[in-house]
């Protein structure tokens, strides 16, 4: 099952999808990206995990990007 609202959000570099889609575990966020046809749920705590992070985190994280 899913929560047929999607939010889309995206900048000149890329744009993703986003719903809230329920699971025999419980609710995930599904995040999907129309232009790589990749996607993943994350779980609550997975979300939560990412707000611990700080900024230089994703700086290295996206250091070098998916797909080059």
């Amino acid at each position: 099952m899913t929560d047929e609202r999607e939010t889309i959000v995206g900048n000149e570099f890329t744009l993703v999808k986003i719903r809230k889609v329920y699971t025999r575990n419980g609710e995930r966020l599904e995040i999907y990206s129309p232009k790589l046809k990749r996607s993943i749920q994350l779980d609550p705590l997975a979300l939560e995990s990412l707000t611990w992070q700080d900024p230089e985190v994703f700086t290295k994280f996206l250091a070098k990007p998916f797909g080059t």
